[in-house]
């Protein structure tokens, strides 16, 4: 039984891998794509590239990330736990996708594994340690912080770029910023990688230290490649639901605003990562830098329905995934 439920653990950790790929190459091809800095299918190629990358470097920063995590048990509950969690967060991520609204995977997760964690305390179980710290600082802060600072930094860094291309004309303009918007999709692909690597490569460490197969502190070398894998391959399948939505329903803007928005992102997804050692959501910090160059335009180009039904579903997503987490470690308890 145990075998079987590392097994379902390790496939379910594909899964999420796979859509969180599937979804969020939205963040690195949407403004690319858009702005015909880049063809879909170069676009697509390019970040499924950079986001394995990433994924493959996140490796030396897996043990920074796993000491500010919880401590799942050892055994069959802990293997259950983290199966509960990762269907939760895979099914509202699909939901999401259909809906064609950017949310958060990482929020996703850890939230599934809080609900999960609250299901096995309601059985008797002892809750997992650490969890309301993670809670709090792997969820609440970056979700209120993170979009704030994008968006200030996105707003901002228009001037200074509008300043050093005042003098030159405006299809010139348009047309470096191409060029350079495929360097910034690149550079937010890898930064996804970086960030989110880290979250799949944590949760299948977790189960092969509950199950007994590797003990703590060990990274077999399969498990970064397994994940980058998984996120190159879901990247390449595209969601262009939301990158629709990112590139046309959001928000209107020029190739320079572009190219900010993108580079903003960027440099916070590699200080979150490699500066502060904290997980800060690809999609949260893309899409309010988008919303911020945007908005630093003198006319309006924010679409405001769809800003607000996309901000409901980031603070959906914490209560949902807590009681889907809940919901399916309730379901899956007997194996436990």
């Amino acid at each position: 039984m145990l075998a079987f439920l590392l097994g379902a653990v390790i496939v379910a950790a594909a899964i999420f891998a796979f859509l969180n790929g599937f979804r969020d190459a939205s963040a690195a091809v949407a403004l690319s794509v858009r702005n015909r800095a880049l063809t879909p299918t170069i676009a697509v190629i390019l970040a499924a590239v950079f986001n394995a990358l990433g994924a493959l470097a996140s490796v030396v920063l897996a043990a920074s990330y796993a000491d500010k995590l919880f401590t799942v048990p050892t055994g069959r509950s802990g293997l259950v736990l983290l199966l509960a969690a990762l269907i939760g967060a895979s099914l509202w991520g699909i939901y999401l996708w259909w809906r064609g609204f950017p949310s958060s995977s990482t929020h996703a997760l850890i939230s599934a594994v809080v609900g999960a964690s609250l299901g096995s305390t309601a059985l008797g179980h002892p809750p997992l340690e650490g969890i309301n710290i993670t809670l709090l600082t792997l969820v609440l802060l970056p979700l209120l912080v993170s979009p704030v600072l994008a968006f200030v930094l996105g707003f901002a860094a228009v001037y200074p770029t509008s300043w050093a291309a005042r003098n030159t004309a405006p299809n010139m303009v348009n047309r470096r910023s191409r060029q350079l918007q495929s360097v910034a999709g690149a550079a937010v692909a890898f930064g996804h990688g970086l960030q989110d690597g880290q979250r799949t490569t944590a949760v299948v460490l977790f189960a092969l230290v509950a199950a007994g197969a590797a003990g703590v502190g060990e990274v077999p070398l399969w498990v970064p490649v397994f994940t980058a894998g998984m996120l190159a391959v879901g990247t390449l399948f595209g969601g262009w639901r939301i990158s629709y939505t990112l590139g046309h329903r959001l928000v209107r803007m020029d190739p320079m605003r572009g190219f900010v928005a993108q580079m903003v992102a960027a440099c916070l997804l590699f200080f979150g990562a490699i500066g502060l050692h904290m997980p800060l959501s690809t999609t949260h910090t893309v899409t309010a830098a988008i919303v911020g160059a945007g908005a630093n335009q003198r006319f309006s180009a924010t679409n405001g329905r769809m800003l607000l039904r996309i901000a409901g579903a980031w603070v959906a997503t914490p209560l949902v995934c807590a009681g889907l987490g809940a919901v399916f470690f309730l379901a899956l308890s007997p194996l436990a």
